[in-house]
């Protein structure tokens, strides 16, 4: 950039823009409450159901009926034999005991199924009919073959060993749906069953609400299609995946028109085939204030802007607007901001214009055994794992944030916390709205610090039959966490700084400590630099401190490889100290990346990231076990599966060494 009294560059005027631009990051237009959002939107929106369209009976499973069914025939559509048997007058059966059969005489036929009899059934005669044959003229009943035997001599003859009441073993023409009936009524959601009555009523088609078509559209320059090549600053859109897919759940059809870069013209050009093409367009990304935010504007130039700021978290950025009569929404970029928003504010829209009924919310109480922090004056809707706890269910809060993407999945459902609270806290009871129905507890629940070898337990546990859930919260978080009873096992590495063991002083009454695997720790740093290539760890620490251009990454406080950094620091505090990820890998990242140059983790990922390492000691990977839940099959498959030798082997090809 020039210096002095120079005048700037036409590239450096450029920059300057775009850095007041962002830093301006101008207000919502109005930010309103998510109740006030959804009245806004309602009544600028169409919430009717759409046209009805015909479709096969082969392609309506999950459609909702447009109009009322009348049954054109009658089912069944003749009087037919419900068994084997014969068809009699149940006259000549009275009084038929098996000590004084009554005899009747067998007519020349047998009437199968699909066969129109030929002969009448007199007095004291019989006619041979299968199940679901045509009941013959004169019968009245039919009785099984089980309660006859077929005379040996003479003219053919059945002895009627039981007698049989007028209509026994029938069904009338029309007794199930009679011509003319309605069978089906509008706004029947379509099942298997709802298939059955329509064919059994006659008809190849129906009438069904037409399913809206909605565009999904994802905006950023960092969006690359899922399959390709990763780039340095790109991310996957996964959000056109996920709202697709939400689409399709909804009852709506999904046309996806891909990702757009942060290009205004291009942008405007796709939103305008959108809203020709589809009943409802939605937008993810672009929705805030910032510099490259260009959806809202877009919306705004061919309508009008309904609602653009909510107080809600997560999902403030949200905008609802209305263009060429159709429903615009544009969903923060965010993952777990646009999927919550989607089925907070979209899903609703879809499914009143599919005709489909609005989803029953199913809640249920449950304890909160963490304080849940909250900004005051926007209202947090906070996702929970459910945990079977001794007392009843406790929601675990997953703090993930709305940038992640495993966090709506790995949820069974959510919590609000008011707008004028600033913390929930712990030992609160709250109502969980469950997200996809029932939540059924797990078999096995996993607490504690996370490993690439304990996926290979837990699907060793899986694979025998039980289901499990594991929650990364750290060692301290998996033993606090065992000790208050919400969880079987906690995985955990913490060196107790006084004796120099690995765990043991973690163990109190109630727990008992499990040996898995030890795993090498070390420094990590990018092949080829001078500072620590070729050294010991011991020497590649002093050049690191010796040099304050040297940048770390450090690791979340609770953690086992964070009590080991602060050991080998002894109180020094570096540049990059207050960089805390919570993962092996986001140290890797950070320094293959070069937003750092060193930091402490373990050998596989230094390996998977094509760092340098030099080992720095082995730490010791445990369970805590909670002794009251010993003998509970789950615990005892997990506790098997550390000792079977293909999970074993699978461990140390991970890099690990089991106990």
């Amino acid at each position: 950039m020039s210096h002095g009294t120079s005048s700037p560059s036409r590239a450096e005027e450029e920059l300057l823009a775009r850095v007041r631009a962002a830093a301006r990051q101008e207000q919502f237009l109005e930010v309103v409450s998510p109740d006030e959002a959804k009245a806004r939107f309602a009544g600028a929106a169409d919430f009717t159901p759409l046209a009805a369209e015909t479709v096969t009976l082969a392609d309506a499973l999950g459609r909702v009926l447009a109009h009322d069914v009348v049954a054109l025939a009658d089912a069944p559509p003749f009087d037919r034999s419900n068994v084997d048997g014969f068809a009699v007058r149940a006259a000549d059966t009275v009084g038929a005991s098996e000590s004084a059969p009554r005899v009747l005489t067998l007519n020349a036929e047998v009437i199968a199924c699909g066969h129109e009899p030929t002969l009448d059934v007199g007095g004291a005669t019989a006619t041979a009919v299968a199940t679901g044959g045509i009941i013959p003229r004169g019968a009245d009943a039919v009785v099984m073959i089980e309660q006859t035997e077929l005379r040996e001599r003479g003219a053919p003859a059945i002895d009627v060993r039981r007698p049989v009441a007028p209509g026994q073993f029938i069904s009338y023409a029309g007794s199930d749906i009679a011509r003319g009936e309605t069978v089906l009524r509008r706004g029947a959601r379509i099942g298997s069953r709802e298939i059955g009555m329509l064919a059994a009523a006659g008809l190849g088609t129906v009438a069904v609400v037409r399913r809206p078509k909605v565009a999904i559209l994802s905006t950023g320059d960092e969006l690359v299609k899922p399959g390709e090549v990763l780039k340095p600053a790109k991310v996957y859109d996964s959000n056109g995946a996920v709202v697709a897919a939400a689409v399709a759940e909804a009852g709506g059809m999904p046309v996806a028109f891909g990702a757009f870069p942060d290009d205004e013209a291009k942008l405007e050009a796709a939103v305008r085939a959108a809203l020709a093409a589809c009943d409802i367009v939605v937008l993810s990304g672009g929705t805030s204030k910032g510099a490259g935010d260009l959806s809202h504007t877009i919306v705004s130039r061919l309508g009008r802007i309904v609602v653009h700021g909510v107080a809600l978290k997560p999902g403030k950025p949200l905008c609802l607007g209305i263009a060429q009569d159709k429903p615009v929404i544009v969903l923060p970029g965010f993952p777990t901001s646009a999927i919550f928003t989607f089925h907070t504010f979209v899903a609703p829209l879809i499914r009143a214009r599919a005709g489909l009924p609005p989803e029953a919310a199913e809640t249920l109480t449950a304890r909160v055994p963490v304080p849940i922090a909250s900004e005051l004056g926007r209202e947090e809707f906070v996702l929970v794992s459910l945990i079977a706890g001794e007392d009843g269910p406790i929601a675990f809060p997953i703090g993930k944030g709305s940038g992640a993407v495993t966090s709506f999945s790995q949820a069974d459902g959510f919590l609000a916390i008011d707008a004028l609270a600033s913390t929930l806290e712990a030992g609160s009871a709250a109502e969980v709205t469950l997200i996809g129905g029932v939540a059924h507890a797990p078999d096995l629940v996993v607490m504690g610090s996370h490993d690439v070898a304990l996926d290979a337990v837990i699907g060793a546990v899986i694979d025998r039959g039980f289901s499990a859930r594991v929650l990364a919260v750290g060692s301290l978080g998996g033993a606090a966490a065992i000790a208050r009873g919400e969880c079987d096992i906690a995985p955990v590495h913490l060196i107790d700084p006084k004796s120099g063991d690995y765990n043991v002083h973690l163990v109190q009454p109630g727990l008992s400590l499990v040996h898995g695997w030890r795993r090498m720790q070390g420094i990590l740093f990018r092949p080829g630099d001078a500072r620590f290539e070729g050294r010991s760890a011991k020497e590649g620490l002093a050049a690191a401190l010796g040099d304050a251009s040297a940048l770390m990454v450090n690791r979340n406080a609770g953690s086992g490889t964070r009590v080991l950094m602060d050991s080998l620091l002894q109180g020094k505090r570096p540049p990059g100290y207050a960089n805390q990820p919570k993962s092996h890998n986001a140290v890797a990242a950070a320094i293959a990346q070069r937003r750092a140059d060193w930091g402490l983790a373990i050998a596989p990922v230094a390996k998977m990231y094509g760092l340098g390492f030099l080992p720095v000691a082995p730490e010791h990977y445990d369970f805590l076990v909670a002794e009251r839940r010993r003998g509970h099959a789950a615990v005892e498959a997990f506790l098997a599966a550390l000792r079977d030798e293909p999970t074993r082997a699978r461990i140390r090809a991970l890099g690990m060494e089991p106990a």
